[in-house]
């Protein structure tokens, strides 16, 4: 369950993934959910497979489910019955497998940028074939082996570009706050799990913990699904990262009472505005640490960029079921097993009455004016005094 981590000034334990490829080119994930009490490796060969692990959390994290998304769609491309379909239908089934797979997580734009290129490939391709059999054949398989490429591509491109990210959020903020040693604060999980490797805000965390930068990576437990205090929490440790969880209510006492140098969160959605749709509870942070004045930075691969929308307002937020907001999975401490334990009264978040009722949106919307800049492997945008927003067109 780990890649090899890249070098830098400290030398680095091992990085936990949540994608693994075997020497035959089976795609396998690690099932989140049971994280981090239990390791299971579960094969994905299908797109039916990858948006069933995606809808139901066995993955997350943006940059992680597109590349999921992009390598099922690379597996099934090889069976035959996919190769024997004429081009025209090699097409239409592979857009229909596009539309389908990005409609697992909508508010996550990697995975709608992901499908976005493979579409425009399949949409500007032209067959230079003639009409015969053989011909015809040879051009589906051509269509098929590029398409399999970028969903590769898809896959691979992510690591470099998290370490670029990680390299410059830790100069920002260091320059920023004009001290050696800082003390940051994240939400959800952004590290290895949540993408190809390195991650993006954990990524900027352990960049600085590499150059010897970081006193104390604080991170919030980040109800319902404690992405914090069960993912972030393993990787931090599997790092050796100094690091110390807070429930996600504890923000505004950490910063009254602890110097803290900056939040660091990562995106699932920037608009082109500055806007940034993030995991729950990231808009809190964000007006506590402006209240705090504390620099607030979003860390995200240009990917995750999408100007088609002007602001946040826009973006469509994926609501998840209400039972999940009732429920805590973890280790049974007295029986040694795995349990799904409910929290609230019988019928809360599953009955019809007007007092069992669950608000449980997955995300939230932190406005441009609180984010003091965007990194992308491209550079940094920083908000300018006053602004009301970022113009992430220049780091894209």
């Amino acid at each position: 369950m780990v890649a090899q981590a890249p070098s830098g000034k400290k030398p680095l334990p091992d990085m936990m993934t949540s994608i693994r490829i075997d020497k035959s080119g089976q795609v396998e994930i690690v099932d989140q959910l049971l994280l981090p009490h239990s390791v299971k490796w579960i094969p994905i060969s299908t797109p039916e497979e990858a948006f069933d692990a995606i809808k139901s959390m066995k993955i997350r994290g943006a940059p992680a489910i597109a590349s999921l998304a992009a390598l099922s769609l690379k597996s099934s491309l090889s069976t035959e019955e996919i190769r024997s379909k004429s081009e025209e239908e090699v097409k239409k089934w592979i857009l229909d497998q596009c539309d389908y797979l990005q409609s697992s997580r909508p508010t996550a734009v990697n995975l709608s940028e992901a499908m976005n290129r493979i579409r425009t490939y399949i949409k500007t391709h032209t067959s230079s074939s003639s009409s015969s059999s053989s011909s015809a054949t040879s051009a589906s398989a051509d269509l098929v082996q590029k398409v399999q490429q970028i969903c590769q591509d898809v896959h691979e491109e992510d690591l470099e570009r998290n370490m670029t990210m990680g390299r410059l959020g830790a100069e920002w903020l260091a320059k920023k706050s004009g001290k050696s040693k800082l003390k940051v604060v994240t939400v959800c999980n952004t590290g290895s799990l949540a993408t190809s490797g390195y991650g993006t805000a954990i990524g900027v965390i352990t960049a600085l913990f590499e150059n010897d930068q970081l006193d104390t990576a604080y991170y919030a437990q980040t109800t319902p699904y404690h992405q914090g205090s069960r993912l972030t929490s393993l990787e931090l440790t599997t790092l050796e990262i100094p690091a110390c969880m807070i429930c996600d209510t504890m923000l505004g006492s950490l910063f009254q009472h602890e110097d803290i140098d900056g939040v660091i969160v990562g995106a699932d959605r920037v608009v082109k505005n500055g806007d940034t749709a993030n995991k729950i509870g990231t808009y809190q942070a964000a007006v506590l640490a402006q209240r705090h004045n504390i620099p607030f930075m979003v860390v995200a691969p240009v990917t995750t960029i999408d100007l088609s929308l002007k602001t946040g307002a826009e973006i469509h937020i994926e609501q998840r079921p209400p039972v999940e907001a009732t429920q805590v999975r973890g280790l049974n401490i007295e029986t040694g097993k795995l349990s799904v334990v409910r929290i609230t009264p019988e019928g809360v978040g599953e009955g019809d009455k007007p007092w069992q009722r669950v608000y449980n949106p997955s995300f939230d919307v932190t406005p441009a004016e609180l984010i003091s800049c965007v990194v992308t492997e491209k550079g940094v945008a920083e908000r300018k005094e006053g602004a009301k927003d970022i113009d992430v067109s220049s780091i894209c």
